[in-house]
């Protein structure tokens, strides 16, 4: 039976979250915790790199922690952005983040309207006279470099930030009748604070491909994976999976 599932994202900021809906529909208790965290490079990290950001005439970002790890950087190194600097974003969200850190101007800010790389991409290739910049994180899954290089885009990948595994709370015990994962580095936190662990009769559920391999790389067993067709968000492929298994109960 599942009394406890364990998400591991923040908590809603609204009580409207459908993630609260399950909770009262089922009578289970979701606890949520991140299993990882992101810190920036130092500024010695990134010059040893040999990245000149000024050489550059467009970013691009595809979080907000590049951005966050971008202008710190910036400042670190006293480098202040020229007017004439655009900035392209994976998604709206994304591009209205950066007004923290410098004027939002439309002819300046592009970002894809469906949150997807390929759409950001099209918009890239009409851009094809600028030397972009990309931060990223230490790791990356998907090769954008090699979907640039493709369309014959001037660019420039960097680190800046890097994902790393979140200490668990020694006095909290990690014991879930089920784990929803979002990133390969989530599932690798939980190897990396209980190297003995042992899945037994935990299920694991994931959202996207990437987490799922690690999974399974891993050596686990993943019980539920999400999107799919007919569940487009993680509380809905939660909904439908509650639901049959309190229907093979009652059977």
């Amino acid at each position: 039976m599942i009394k406890k599932i364990l998400i591991s994202q923040p908590a809603p900021k609204t009580t409207k979250s459908p993630y609260f809906d399950l909770e009262k529909k089922y009578n289970i208790k979701l606890d949520f915790q991140q299993l990882i965290h992101t810190e920036r490079y130092s500024e010695k990290e990134f010059r040893a790199q040999r990245v000149n950001i000024l050489e550059n005439t467009a970013v691009i970002f595809s979080s907000q922690h590049s951005i966050d790890s971008f202008f710190a950087i910036c400042k670190d190194m006293r480098i202040t952005m020229p007017d004439s600097m655009k900035y392209f974003f994976i998604s709206e969200k994304i591009a209205l983040y950066i007004q923290k850190y410098v004027q939002y101007r439309k002819r300046k800010i592009f970002f894809a309207k469906t949150g997807k790389w390929d759409e950001l991409l099209d918009l890239l290739s009409k851009h094809k006279k600028e030397t972009f910049l990309f931060p990223q994180n230490e790791v990356h899954h998907h090769n954008m470099s090699e979907d640039m290089e493709a369309r014959g885009l001037h660019h420039k990948e960097c680190n800046m930030f890097r994902t790393v595994s979140t200490e668990w709370d020694k006095n909290k015990p990690f014991k879930y009748d089920m784990i929803v994962f979002f990133t390969p580095s989530g599932v690798k936190s939980v190897t990396d604070n209980f190297p003995d662990y042992k899945q037994g009769k935990t299920l694991f559920a994931c959202w996207g491909d990437a987490a799922a391999k690690e999974i399974e790389a891993r050596g686990y067993r993943l019980d539920l994976k999400a999107p799919t067709a007919e569940t487009t968000s993680m509380p809905a492929a939660l909904d439908i999976f509650l639901e049959d298994k309190a229907e093979k109960r009652e059977d």
